[in-house]
């Protein structure tokens, strides 16, 4: 029994989606990841408030288009770069060559706590 319950987890861990510097995230409390960079010291606590949706296993919320009052917050780990994106343009039987290449500067959090300000129930109650 021990090895299909691997596989039917019975509780759902809660998650958000969240939206930083252009793109949006699904984080959960512990994830690591890795966005555009921002203007904060390793060490320093981040808050996100572009809440998109969020999720606890039972109920759902989602915003209108942001849910009004949730936050996400996250430690600053590193301020790095990414790996090394090499561009080359070329037209045959023209001698023209251009290598340009650029490293994306990201900045690493690790996700603390997901706090929805509003009552999760009373967000996904519609009027009939």
């Amino acid at each position: 029994m021990e090895f299909w319950a691997a596989f039917h987890p019975q509780t759902l861990m809660a998650y958000a989606i969240i939206k930083t510097g252009g793109r949006q995230f699904r984080v959960a409390e512990g994830d690591t990841i890795d966005v555009d960079l921002l203007d904060i010291d390793s060490g320093k606590t981040a808050t996100f408030g572009d809440v998109l949706m969020f999720a606890d296993g039972d109920n759902v919320t989602h915003g209108n288009p942001l849910i009004s009052g949730a936050k996400v917050m996250a430690e600053v780990l590193e301020q790095r770069k990414d790996k090394k994106v090499i561009a080359f343009k070329y037209k045959r039987r023209k001698g023209y060559h251009r290598t340009v290449g650029h490293r994306r500067k990201l900045t690493r959090v690790r996700i603390k706590s997901i706090n929805v300000g509003a009552k999760k129930t009373a967000a996904n109650k519609t009027e009939d």
